[in-house]
């Protein structure tokens, strides 16, 4: 680990986050000539690699992940369908880092990115700063689980997907789940065997009956894609997609428990209630998604007044120094994969080739 002292480091690109959008693009700016630690380094706020993987929940097994694509250049080797995603991932994703020699610095926690009078960024950290003529986002969601309003109180347990760590501790109570995506349909399929659940989505869910093929991937993206060129808040590609055909899905079909319910209008202490019915229960998991964490990107002014960033591509429309990936339409493994070399290629366009003699100049920005 890099000890930091008060000095300010240069680099050409800052990426943030080491999950599979950060390393993608980690790999493609390394294709592409930029240097580690000098051309490129990649800021990871987490102890070891892995990124969201590492904090599933146990119960998550390889057999019932909701798709996984390898990363660029290195195959993930054939695991054990039986064994947890949060163990097999990361230690895939820390082979990767070795196997391409990333320059990754954890844990850095990134506060804030500014931008400075000569056109470069400051990107503040908790241990120290950097400075970069560009920077790649790619931090993800997990970190930012979105709970929902609703009036009253209720007395029992309320977790949301992010802290739920399997249905052991569920056994013989009575658990609402709420969502309509593939994380709702996993605690069903796996709560559902030891507790009575109660199923409730905003909306119908969406059904598929095939598997998700490249065609519907890209009318499902280019969904996502329309709301983020118009700066409105992110919907995730898996709202757009419907659910399909997956271990969980079948598992939780079998046993019953994808009896849809409309959304409840108020808590209640014991439960949930529809105007006057009333569901008693001891537990709500909130399976209600999560959205971007891009807070520390405050500083510099890139919401518009839709609510979201506006993009072209991976790059803000207002800002060609910033690529966000793992963002939007690229929030997917497949996705992320494909943003990540967008993003290196865009930034060759924007600061030169770094195999060049002489990178061309940024172009200032406003504060």
């Amino acid at each position: 680990m890099t000890v930091y002292g008060a000095t300010i480091r240069e680099v050409d690109v800052v990426v943030i986050g080491a999950g599979q959008a950060g390393l993608s693009a980690a790999y493609h700016l390394r294709r592409r000539g930029f240097a580690p630690y000098t051309g490129f380094v990649v800021l990871d706020a987490d102890d070891a690699p892995g990124g969201a993987w590492a904090h599933r929940a146990p119960s998550l097994r390889m057999a019932t992940v909701h798709g996984f694509h390898d990363l660029p250049d290195f195959e993930l080797p054939a695991p054990d369908p039986a064994a947890p995603a949060r163990e097999v991932v990361p230690g895939y994703f820390a082979a990767y880092e070795a196997r391409h020699a990333l320059p990754v610095e954890r844990p850095v926690r990134v506060r804030a990115v500014r931008s400075l009078p000569d056109g470069r960024l400051r990107v503040e950290t908790d241990r120290g700063g950097w400075t970069a003529r560009a920077l790649v986002n790619a931090t993800g969601t997990w970190t930012r689980p979105f709970l929902p309003h609703y009036p009253g109180h209720f007395a029992g347990r309320q977790l949301h997907y992010a802290a739920y760590r399997g249905p052991e501790e569920f056994a013989g109570r009575r658990v609402v789940v709420v969502g309509g995506g593939a994380s709702a349909v996993q605690v069903l399929s796996e709560v559902g065997a030891v507790a009575e659940t109660v199923w409730v989505t905003r909306r119908p869910p969406v059904y598929r009956d095939g598997p998700f093929t490249e065609e519907s991937g890209r009318a499902a993206v280019a969904l996502v894609e329309e709301r983020v060129r118009q700066g409105l808040p992110v919907r995730s590609v898996v709202s757009v997609t419907g659910l399909g055909p997956s271990v969980a899905y079948r598992r939780a079909e079998e046993l019953g428990v994808l009896r849809r319910r409309p959304m409840f209008d108020r808590l209640t202490e014991h439960g949930v209630a529809w105007g006057g019915t009333e569901e008693p229960a001891d537990v709500i998991v909130w399976a209600t998604g999560f959205r971007p964490e891009v807070t520390h990107l405050a500083p510099l002014g890139l919401r518009g007044p839709g609510g979201g960033i506006r993009m072209a591509g991976t790059q803000a429309a207002d800002d060609p120094r910033i690529h966000l990936v793992g963002y939007g339409p690229s929030a997917s493994t497949v996705g992320a994969n494909r943003a990540g070399r967008a993003a290196a290629a865009g930034l060759v366009r924007l600061l030169g080739d770094p195999r060049a003699a002489a990178p061309a100049a940024v172009p200032a920005q406003r504060s």
